[in-house]
């Protein structure tokens, strides 16, 4: 039996061009505006900001798209503080973004009907997906992100995890104005949103800038 192999050491650290990091502020952002359209279909929610936001339409009708966009505003200054302006920058751009195109996905994009329960798998894997996107370019969508991305790299406290317990708690405060079921599929996409992260994007393992 061969004798067991040294770790590699980490390489140096990769350095994104402003091309590469367009797409993927695009694409990531873009993944989760689709998910947030099968949420919307399958009448799910989301937790952080955007939980909040979707409450909030919910009772008011008010489109999600402007309330997530000023449910973010105050994130931002602790974003410029704690994660630097680059950051803060590419968050804002990306939150404006989404607001964007959760309007502008209706009118190019629906679907008559989808299962609850694909639509929370499929959701978090295309919320899991989309935020590590922007985590690996310095960037996020804002609110509980930030916080648990600010808590990963200075504290080493696993984003995921941190994600997970924030849009869980945000959830089963829903129960007061969303029906159980509902809420029971969109804990679900939270966790394997929060579970994707948790397992994919790990302090040390990808380093960008």
């Amino acid at each position: 039996m061969p004798p067991p192999q040294p770790p590699i050491p980490p390489g140096p650290t990769l350095r994104h061009g402003p091309y590469e990091d367009a797409q993927a502020l695009f694409s990531g952002t873009l993944f989760v505006a689709m998910a947030l359209m099968l949420f919307n279909q399958a009448g799910l929610l989301i937790g952080g900001t955007a939980g909040v936001a979707f409450l909030l339409h919910y009772v008011t009708d008010i489109s999600f798209g402007k309330l997530f966009f000023a449910a973010n505003l105050p994130f931002y200054w602790f974003a410029w503080a704690r994660m630097g302006r680059e950051f803060t920058i590419k968050t804002f751009i990306c939150v404006a973004l989404l607001s964007v195109l959760t309007e502008l996905f209706p009118h190019v994009m629906q679907v008559s009907y989808i299962n609850p329960l694909f639509a929370s798998l499929l959701g978090g894997l295309l919320l899991g997906t989309g935020c590590l996107f922007l985590a690996r370019h310095r960037s996020s969508l804002g609110g509980a992100t930030i916080v648990s991305l600010y808590l990963q790299n200075r504290y080493g406290m696993r984003a995921g995890k941190v994600q997970l317990v924030i849009d869980c708690t945000v959830l089963l405060l829903a129960l007061a104005v969303v029906p159980l079921e509902r809420v029971f599929y969109s804990v679900l996409a939270a966790v394997v949103m929060g579970v994707f992260l948790w397992m994919s994007h790990r302090p040390g393992r990808y380093v960008g800038h």
